[in-house]
């Protein structure tokens, strides 16, 4: 069975990203309005009713926004763990109880014809997770605000047919940036942060080693990157490892402000 995996929006502004194995459809993160939510569903033709859940990563705005909304509307059960339920519950409004799904960190669990497993990353929320989804052997992961690539998600994403992986800034932009305090510069470099283009870059190559061939870059911010220096970071890195664009590595790129690729990974 082919998976459709795509990034609806993925920046600092707001994530949501939809996978489907035909049977069943989902949506990692819901970091944007209700609306634009389902405006973007409408776009790849797919009915935001016909859903089986919303999946979280943690607890940010930019992650849980129009969560709440879609829920109560579409009778959508929310899958998180239990300290990312108990962080986000005031930012979703009135969502009852029987709507949570709770798993545990480090567990594989199942959603219709889905296989997911959640493992845990390095950010400053209450339980962040990243997910691996999986229809029979093909997968696609979500691996987002993380403040370095530890060994353990580098584990987690061995082999992985299609990543999401987060190319958040450059650090010279963020030192340069006259809006960001200092103590937020330091946040976003610390081990609980975001990855920088060239972090990134390297997770790349990583995992390249560990069977992964396609990687979708996102959750870019919107005043310390631009897409055009978080792709070519990463391509010069593939060149410069003797690796083939296109070939033996394909890039490809999320966006902040529109809806991105519907990618294929046949079964």
């Amino acid at each position: 069975m082919a998976l459709r995996f795509c990034p609806l929006y993925s920046g600092s502004s707001g994530n949501c990203t939809f996978i489907s194995d035909g049977k069943t459809g989902i949506i990692i993160d819901a970091g944007l309005s209700g609306k634009r939510i389902e405006a973007a569903l409408a776009q790849i033709d797919f009915l935001p009713e016909a859903l089986s859940g919303i999946l979280i990563t943690h607890e940010h705005t930019d992650h849980v926004k129009g969560a709440g909304i879609l829920s109560r509307k579409y009778h959508l059960p929310i899958y998180s763990n239990e300290g990312t339920k108990n962080a986000m519950r005031s930012a979703l409004g009135a969502v009852p109880d029987n709507m949570f799904r709770i798993f545990e960190t480090g567990s594989d669990f199942y959603i219709g014809s889905l296989a997911v497993r959640a493992f845990p990353i390095p950010h400053d929320a209450r339980e962040p997770v990243g997910f691996k989804v999986f229809s029979g052997a093909r997968s696609v992961a979500v691996a987002t605000d993380m403040g370095y690539l530890r060994n353990n998600v580098i584990d987690e994403l061995s082999g992985t047919d299609m990543i999401l992986l987060e190319s958040n800034h450059d650090p010279q932009m963020l030192m340069n940036n006259p809006h960001y305090s200092a103590q937020l510069k330091r946040r976003i470099l610390g081990n609980h942060g975001h990855l920088s283009n060239e972090t990134c870059a390297a997770g790349v190559l990583r995992l390249y080693e560990e069977g992964t061939r396609h990687f979708v870059l996102g959750h870019l911010s919107g005043e310390n990157n631009t897409p055009e220096l978080a792709f070519d970071t990463t391509l010069n890195a593939v060149v410069r490892a003797g690796l083939a664009p296109d070939s033996d590595v394909y890039i490809h790129m999320a966006w902040r402000d529109h809806v991105g690729e519907v990618y294929t990974i046949d079964g």
